[in-house]
């Protein structure tokens, strides 16, 4: 991320134990801290909704919809924004339940960003795919996927994976 010291300038800045730069020329010290992401899954009752990437990293695997908390965001404000810009659709905040939380690596231009994936479950019954205006630079398409049809394997990102995985115990109590 540096190649300069942002404080003198120096070749000599590091980073040490995957947290933070260090210059030892002038004490600079820079945490590499974690961003917050936020991910949905938006159930119908019998199925999840499932995006389909249509850019990197992982195009054409599974994701949920969400995305990065922007700067003076609260993790529920941004994911209904990130709803909104890829979907068209607009949750309301008393709609939305926490359900997991895992880390993450989202590699991203050959830059790794650590992140802390929130993900909260949306109860949707009357959702509709065709009623979906889909953001069309980032999502090739979007499908309800039955919990039995489901393969963890087409998700993108582990921290997904993780996610649905856990959600999915809660559907199907057999697969504990």
């Amino acid at each position: 991320m540096f190649n300069y010291c942002p404080s003198c300038a120096s070749k000599n800045i590091r980073f040490e134990n995957g947290r933070f730069f260090y210059c030892p020329d002038c004490g600079f010290k820079y945490y590499h801290n974690v961003a917050a992401a936020t991910a949905c899954l938006i159930d119908s009752g019998s199925s999840i909704l499932f995006l389909v990437r249509g850019r990197e990293p992982a195009t054409g695997k599974l994701d949920l919809p969400g995305g990065f908390v922007d700067p003076n965001e609260g993790a529920i404000e941004g994911l209904i924004r990130e709803c909104n810009e890829e979907l068209s659709w607009t949750p309301r905040a008393s709609e939305i339940s926490l359900f997991a939380s895992f880390p993450n690596v989202y590699t991203y231009k050959n830059i790794d960003y650590n992140t802390c994936d929130l993900f909260f479950s949306i109860r949707a019954p009357d959702l509709l795919e065709k009623n979906l205006e889909l953001e069309k630079e980032e999502i090739k398409s979007a499908r309800f996927i039955e919990y039995a049809q489901i393969d963890l394997n087409d998700l993108a990102f582990p921290s997904a994976k993780r996610a649905v995985e856990a959600y999915l115990k809660t559907k199907h109590p057999v697969l504990k």
